[in-house]
């Protein structure tokens, strides 16, 4: 791996708070500053709550504390973009356009998220190149809302066990290509990407062209580390092909009981803190060490 004072490619680490909560609100605080004194560059929220001014009062609270703020966000079955009904798609766009809004109101600029379908919904069919046609079309549309309000989308593909249209890099990149927007990008995802890819290496250099967003995921979810991804080969391929962005740790929990039965996290992985803590201290050497600097 090259060195990282030479590199030249920089990144950012965050932190996801669905380990704590998918619902923004003023008790997540103190974990934000936590965060901040460990060394993350920001955190990452979901987009359950529905009250507005608690994503402005959120927004604030890390811009005071010096912590940038990404979003992450999942479609229910009905507003799939996906979809034949088109009172259903323009349900699929109406959330993304509040999504759009909400991330704003947080001061972020980008959301990622599996909103290419709705999350756990299934036709038991094989894929119709349709869905695919009616998903870029939603996507495009949103990709116009996020352009004008200075946010970037990143689909993600997710496991076969969590949806069907995106598994793969290489589904996701046809969807993005029919897509054909510059604020309509790419998430990798270690965690999906162990399930459905051959190697890390192929998969991101598959996705190189759209790739905006990473989320660096234990197998289990818990810290990262203590499973058996190969984070050495995700942040150095990432750095291979010209890479720069955020590496945001997504692990899971119990800690809010309906997120966690809606994902199927019927057990803990890793103590709370120790995948924020021992997390940081892994990946962090291993960014350095794929030759990435970071803010100071």
């Amino acid at each position: 791996m090259s060195d990282s004072s030479a590199s030249g490619l920089n990144a950012k680490f965050g932190f996801n708070l669905l380990v704590w909560s998918a619902s923004v609100s003023d008790d997540l605080f103190p974990h934000v500053d936590r965060l901040k004194k460990i060394g993350y560059d920001g955190v990452e929220i979901a987009m359950s709550q529905e009250d507005a001014d608690a994503y402005k009062r959120f927004g604030a609270h890390a811009k005071d504390q010096g912590m940038e703020v990404n979003c992450v966000t999942v479609l229910p079955a009905e507003a799939n973009p996906a979809s034949p009904d088109a009172a259903v798609r323009a349900k699929g766009l109406e959330l993304l356009k509040w999504n759009i809004d909400r991330t704003v109101d947080v001061g972020g600029k980008l959301l990622c998220g599996p909103f290419h379908s709705s999350f756990a919904t299934f036709t038991r069919n094989d894929i119709d190149p349709d869905e695919y046609e009616r998903s870029a079309e939603i996507l495009h549309a949103a990709g116009d809302y996020a352009q004008q309000a200075g946010v970037m989308l990143t689909p993600e593909a997710l496991n076969r066990f969590e949806c069907y249209l995106c598994n793969t890099m290489g589904q996701l990149s046809h969807l993005l290509e029919l897509t054909d927007h510059p604020h309509v990008q790419a998430m990798y995802d270690t965690h999906h990407a162990n399930v459905e890819e051959k190697t890390h290496a192929s998969a991101i250099k598959h996705i190189a062209p759209f790739l905006k967003h990473v989320h660096l995921s234990e197998n289990d979810r818990g810290t990262p580390g203590s499973g058996h991804i190969d984070f050495a080969e995700a942040v150095g391929t990432c750095h291979e092909i010209g890479y720069e962005g955020w590496f945001t740790i997504e692990a899971f929990s119990r800690a809010d009981p309906a997120f966690a039965n809606a994902i199927n996290v019927w057990r803990e992985f890793s103590p709370d803190w120790d995948i924020a803590e021992s997390g940081y201290t892994y990946l962090a050497n291993a960014i350095q060490k794929a030759g990435y600097n970071r803010p100071v």
